[in-house]
C-alpha cells in the first residue's frame, strides 16, 4: 500500500483548458472559470497545492469491484488514462457524458489498481450513449452509459448499484459520499500515478455555497461536495467516477473550479437521470432478476397438454427462485421442471388441461420470487381450442435511427398474429450493414431486439429497411425502419 497521495475525485474531460462559460471578473459575484478536464489539461496552478494538498487514500478494486478505468490513445497519462467508470451490467459501464469529448479511439480496462501494473482486462467501446439533454458538463446531465465489446469480469456478478429518482434525498446536504478515481494526484501530474484512490466528501447546500463559478450550480442536475478550499477535491482522470452514499451511486465526478482549490460538482443521479440510465440496461438494476417465457403465446386442445420455456435473468449474483403460476383456467395444472432454479438457468413448464377445462384465450402469469420475497413476472398467453387469428401486424420502436458509419441501431420489433411463434427478419439493408435479430422467432404479442450494424464503408444515406413478421401458418407483416447513416 503506498501512502496516502493527492487524490482529486473529478476530472472533466476536455483536452485543452476550458474558456471561461462566463466572464471572469473580479466583481462582487466572483465569477469564475470552470473546469472540467479528461487528463491532459493542467489545472491553474496554487503555490499552495502540495501533493498533500488533496488529502486522498490509496484503495483497492476489492473495495468497489464495478470500478474501471476509461483510456484513449493520444493521451498524455499512463496508459492514455483518461476517465473513472463503474460497471453496471456486463456490457455496459455509467460514466460522465463529457468522456466521450476527448479525442482518441477508447477503451477501458479493468481489473487493476495500479494501470501501470501488468494484466487487466481490456475492452473496446462499442457506443458512447450521452443523456439526450447533454450539452455541456457545466449546464447539467452529464452522464452517459458506454456500451462495450465484451463481458466485463466483475466477480460475483457485483454490478454497481445507482440511484434513481426512487432515492431522492440520498444527496441531501449533511450526509457524507465516498468518491473513487483514477485521476491525477497532483496539479501537475508530476508522480504519473495512476493507482486507484478514494475520498470522503460532505454533501453540502450547492445553491449557497456552489455559485460563481461557471455556468453556475444547479441543484435540479447537481451535487455539490467536498470543500471550499479544495482541501480534499477531485482532479483531472477522476471524471465520470462514482459518488457513493448508502451503497447507491448517487453522483459522477463533473467538474470543478480551474485551480481545483475548490468544492468538487457530481452529475446528480436521484432523479430522471438515474432513471435514464437504468432505461438504458433494459430497466434491471444490477442485482435484479428477471423472467421470461418463450413462446408466451401457447394452443392446447381440451384435454391435451402443452410445453414451453421459463428463462430467468440476474444482473447480479445467481440466486434461487421459486416459479408459480396464477390466472390458470379452471381444471388446468401448471407443472415447472424443476420448481426451483439458479437465476440464469431455464425451466420446462407444462400446461396439463382437462376435458372440461373452457375454451379461448387465457391470461396466465408466471412469477419468478426469491429468498427475500423479491418477484418477477412474465406473461403467457393460453388458447383453449380453436380460437380465431387476425393478420400479421408488426411494429417497430423507434421507427428510425441515425448512426455513424462503424455504429449500429437497436430498435425493438413487436409482433402478432397468424398462428403461432413468428419469425423475424430484416432486410433492404445498404452495402456493408449487417441485421441480428434476438430472439429470431416470437411468440404472439412477444418483442425482439434488432442490430442493425453498419460498417465503416457503408455510404452515407438514408435507407427503409422492412422488417417482416411471418407466422407459423405463413401469414406476413411488415412494417418500416428508418436507417440514417453519417459519417
Amino acid at each position: 500500500m503506498n501512502p496516502p497521495h493527492v487524490r482529486s475525485l473529478i476530472p472533466l474531460l476536455l483536452a485543452a483548458l476550458l474558456l471561461p462559460l462566463g466572464a471572469v471578473t473580479a466583481d462582487a459575484a466572483g465569477t469564475r472559470q470552470a473546469a472540467n478536464f479528461e487528463g491532459d489539461t493542467v489545472p491553474v496552478k496554487d503555490p499552495r497545492a502540495g501533493v498533500a494538498f488533496y488529502n486522498g487514500q490509496d484503495a483497492t478494486v476489492d473495495e468497489f469491484p464495478a470500478i474501471i478505468a476509461g483510456l484513449r490513445e493520444g493521451g498524455t497519462r499512463p496508459q492514455g488514462q483518461s476517465c473513472t467508470g463503474s460497471v453496471i451490467a456486463p456490457r455496459k459501464v455509467l460514466i460522465a457524458a463529457h468522456c466521450a469529448d476527448a479525442q482518441g479511439r477508447k477503451t477501458f480496462l479493468y481489473g487493476l489498481d495500479d494501470l501501470n501494473a501488468t494484466g487487466g482486462f481490456r475492452t473496446e467501446v462499442v457506443e458512447y450513449k450521452k443523456h439526450p439533454r447533454y450539452v455541456n458538463f457545466d449546464q447539467g446531465y452529464d452522464v452517459a452509459v458506454v456500451t462495450v465489446a465484451d463481458d466485463i469480469p466483475v466477480p460475483g456478478g457485483r454490478y454497481a448499484t445507482f440511484a434513481t429518482s426512487a432515492d431522492a434525498g440520498l444527496e441531501a446536504p449533511g450526509r457524507n459520499g465516498l468518491g473513487f478515481g483514477y485521476g491525477k494526484k497532483d496539479v501537475d501530474d508530476a508522480s504519473r500515478d495512476v493507482t486507484l484512490d478514494k475520498a470522503t466528501l460532505p454533501i453540502v447546500n450547492g445553491d449557497q455555497l456552489c455559485q460563481g463559478v461557471g455556468a453556475g450550480f444547479k441543484s435540479a442536475t447537481m451535487i455539490c461536495a467536498g470543500y471550499s478550499d479544495g482541501r480534499v477535491t477531485i482532479l483531472p482522470g477522476d471524471s465520470g467516477g462514482p459518488f457513493i452514499v448508502d451503497g447507491k451511486i448517487v453522483g459522477l465526478a463533473s467538474w470543478s473550479r480551474s485551480d481545483f482549490r475548490w468544492y468538487s460538482i457530481y452529475a446528480r443521479l436521484t432523479n430522471d437521470m438515474g432513471d435514464w440510465v437504468k432505461e438504458q440496461i433494459g430497466g434491471q438494476q444490477p442485482g435484479e432478476f428477471g423472467v421470461g417465457v418463450t413462446p408466451n403465446d401457447l394452443k392446447v386442445a381440451p384435454g391435451k397438454y402443452v410445453s414451453t420455456t421459463v428463462t430467468t435473468t440476474t444482473s447480479g449474483a445467481p440466486e434461487n427462485v421459486d416459479l408459480t403460476a396464477t390466472g390458470l383456467p379452471a381444471g388446468t395444472r401448471a407443472v415447472f421442471q424443476p420448481a426451483t432454479v439458479q437465476t440464469g438457468q431455464t425451466a420446462k413448464l407444462t400446461f396439463e388441461t382437462a376435458a372440461s377445462t373452457p375454451t379461448g384465450r387465457h391470461q396466465i402469469t408466471v412469477t419468478a420470487t426469491n429468498a427475500d420475497g423479491e418477484s418477477a413476472n412474465a406473461t403467457v398467453t393460453l388458447t383453449v381450442g380453436d380460437a380465431p387469428t387476425g393478420e400479421v401486424k408488426v411494429t417497430v420502436n423507434p421507427a428510425s435511427a441515425s448512426v455513424r458509419q462503424g455504429f449500429f441501431a437497436q430498435p425493438t420489433i413487436t409482433a402478432s398474429g397468424g398462428t403461432g411463434n413468428l419469425r423475424l427478419t430484416v432486410s433492404g439493408l445498404p452495402t456493408g450493414t449487417q441485421a441480428f435479430v434476438n430472439p429470431s422467432s416470437v411468440g404472439q404479442g412477444g418483442t425482439a431486439t434488432a442490430l442493425i450494424f453498419t460498417g465503416f464503408q457503408t455510404p452515407p444515406g438514408t435507407y427503409p429497411l422492412t422488417v417482416r413478421a411471418t407466422s407459423a401458418d405463413g401469414k406476413t407483416g411488415t412494417a418500416t425502419f428508418t436507417l440514417t447513416v453519417t459519417r
